[in-house]
Formats: C-alpha cells, structure tokens, sequence
C-alpha cells in the first residue's frame, strides 16, 4: 500500500472514532438512578452538619424533623409516631438523618431508620435495622420491615425491637 493509501486510511479510522465515542455517549448509563444519587448527596450534607454541629442532639432532631416533615402523607404521620416510638423506647439514640431518611444512633453508627415509601418510589415505608442494633437471633434473622400502617401491636413490636436494638 503507497503512503497516500495508507495516510487516507488513519484519516478514515480517526474520524469513525468520534462517532463511536458519540453513540457510546448516548447509550443511558447504568450507573446510580436520580434518586440514588439525590441520597448519596444528602448523605454527604448530613455528614458535612455532623461536623459543624459537632453531632449535637438538638441539631440531629432539628434535622429529622426537617426530613419527616417533607415527606408525603401518610408517610408522614407515620414517620412522626415512629420518632416518638424511638425516642421513648432507647432515649440514649442520637436522632440524625441518614440518607436523607431519619435515623438513630449509637456512638455515631445508625442503629435503626425509617424509609418512606416516596423515597424511591416503594409501594411501603421500611422500618429498618444496621448490625450495630445486633438483633442476632440464630442463623438467620429479619432486619427490615415493611410499614403500611401502624396500629398498637405494630408499634409495641417497634418499641420491643428499638429496646432491643439500642441495649436498653
């Protein structure tokens, strides 16, 4: 092949390379969803108050009644009574948001929370629990539950498990 040949060859093959580049860009991405990265970004705010506010327990509820209060009902009211719950069940947890859902903590690690349905876009809230609450119970045990409502013995379960959970 003579160098002209050669020279309109890599002119063809470079050119070709931007339009791969372009449809590559236009394939939607299979990264986080909109919703993931919004908690992951709420995530990094709360952490940047933890610091500022040198984890006080008057900005932590400051910071979940925030959270509760922008919810959707019946979200909402549920959210309210289950921060009442927590907080008369294991007064020692510090209340904090946690991924921009509300939280409770000991010696800093989330122990339980509480995800809204609307969060991404679940048909049920979620009432759930890290290892730190260790709730061990055999080889297997529930650690996330699924709220549509509340009633009395929904929430003596809660204030049974929160107790547990924080030692108390």
């Amino acid at each position: 092949m003579s160098t002209t040949k050669k020279s309109a060859a890599k002119s063809a093959k470079s050119a070709a390379k931007p339009a791969k580049r372009a449809a590559k860009a236009s394939k939607p991405s299979e990264g986080f969803s909109a919703d993931e990265r919004a908690a992951m970004k709420a995530r990094a705010q709360e952490l940047k108050a933890e610091a500022r506010a040198n984890k006080s327990r008057a900005e932590g509820e400051r910071a979940v009644l925030a959270a509760i209060a922008g919810m959707k009902e019946p979200d909402r009211a549920m959210a309210k009574r289950l921060h009442a719950i927590v907080t008369a069940a294991a007064p020692a947890l510090m209340p904090k948001t946690w991924y921009g859902m509300p939280a409770y903590a000991q010696d800093e690690k989330v122990v339980c929370f509480f995800r809204d349905a609307g969060k991404f876009g679940d048909r049920y809230a979620t009432f759930g629990f890290n290892d730190k609450a260790m709730l061990d119970d055999g080889a297997m045990w529930p650690i996330a539950f699924a709220l549509k409502e509340l009633n009395a013995t929904v929430e003596a379960k809660i204030a049974a498990l929160v107790k547990r959970a924080a030692g108390a």
